[in-house]
């Protein structure tokens, strides 16, 4: 892909990081957003004063020069397919799609067509945000394959750049549905003396670690507490059905997997999770053979992206929207609840 580079010059008093002073400097016209700075300076694409650096925290001075190499965008070549959509807003900027689960996001090696990019490339006649490049455009933020919801998607470079800010500042509201095995209870004290847990008032499970790639296994995400990426998740209980238990589950970041490999770390993996479920099961003693096969045998991990809120990053309006619990998780539920 060709690239070009940005070169920054550091004004006085600058931030003593490198990260926050570049996310000051770097020119307007530029077009590059807190996230995409910090994931060219991971990708080691960043050189301060001549010497690459990939910390985020290293220190930079008055008159430091930075050059940044920068994929630039490229016609989009992603085929339009007609593929139903679930909208729930849409405008000049921006529109946020109710996903199903078993629909990727993005093209990926095993997934070139069938995905929400192609089904919005002919929803939009081709025109999306060009920022996130020829697999990814108007792409800001994903959820799994197999998990379903909310998400917003960019049409135009403002709209872009203006929610990249939000997520990277981690102002966007994002609250999921799930089910998990057992019941993630203050008075456990098991729970209480797992690293990275603590309880805030109401009961709030809050797990904090970092996160990266699994060192033997590229598909996972483990759970670290040096290196890695800052990750935050608060669970709230809503509702024991039995042997699981109904959580929503609030994202202070939005690392990949991080709900399902932080439930995990906690002892409490989603239903249905092939990943990072283990052999998890339930027993048939209480609900029975039927249900507990319903449980055990649920198709993907029982998560859904159920609210979804931001500021409009062009009008400046306060956005917030809702989805209902798909058919799998909520016909299992009512099951749950039957009991």
């Amino acid at each position: 892909m060709p690239t070009h580079i940005v070169t920054v010059e550091i004004g006085p008093d600058p931030a003593p990081r490198l990260d926050k002073a570049l996310a000051r400097d770097v020119p307007e016209q530029a077009h590059l957003s807190r996230s995409r700075l910090m994931r060219l300076i991971a990708d080691g694409a960043v050189r301060l004063n001549g010497t690459p650096v990939t910390d985020p925290r290293t220190k930079v001075a008055e008159g430091d020069v930075i050059a940044i190499t920068v994929e630039e965008s490229v016609d989009v070549e992603t085929a339009p397919e007609a593929i139903d959509l679930d909208i729930r807003h849409e405008d000049a900027d921006l529109i946020v799609i109710n996903k199903p689960a078993g629909m990727v996001v993005h093209p990926a090696p095993g997934s070139p067509g069938g995905t929400l990019v192609n089904a919005l490339l002919h929803h939009f006649g081709g025109n999306l945000s060009g920022v996130g490049g020829e697999k990814r455009p108007g792409i800001v933020h994903r959820i799994d394959k197999d998990t379903s919801g909310l998400l917003v998607v960019a049409k135009s470079d403002a709209a872009h750049h203006g929610l990249a800010d939000q997520f990277a500042a981690h102002s966007v509201d994002r609250e999921y549905t799930a089910l998990c095995h057992g019941l993630p209870d203050a008075a456990d004290p098991r729970l209480n003396g797992v690293k990275g847990v603590n309880f805030e008032p109401g009961a709030i499970l809050k797990i904090t670690t970092q996160l990266a790639r699994h060192k033997t296994d590229r598909q996972r995400q483990a759970v670290l507490f040096q290196g890695g990426r800052h990750a935050v998740t608060r669970v709230r209980v809503e509702e024991p059905l039995g042997p699981v238990t109904l959580v929503t589950c609030r994202l202070e970041t939005g690392r990949t997997h991080q709900i399902r490999v932080h439930m995990a770390h906690v002892g409490h993996a989603l239903v249905g999770d092939p990943v990072y479920g283990g052999r998890r099961k339930v027993s048939d003693k209480t609900l029975g053979a039927d249900l507990a096969e319903r449980i055990n045998s649920f198709p993907r991990q029982a998560l859904h992206a159920a609210r979804l809120g931001f500021v409009h990053p062009v009008t400046g309006e306060d956005m917030a929207f809702e989805a209902d619990l798909p058919p799998d998780m909520a016909e299992l539920i009512a099951a749950l609840r039957a009991l």
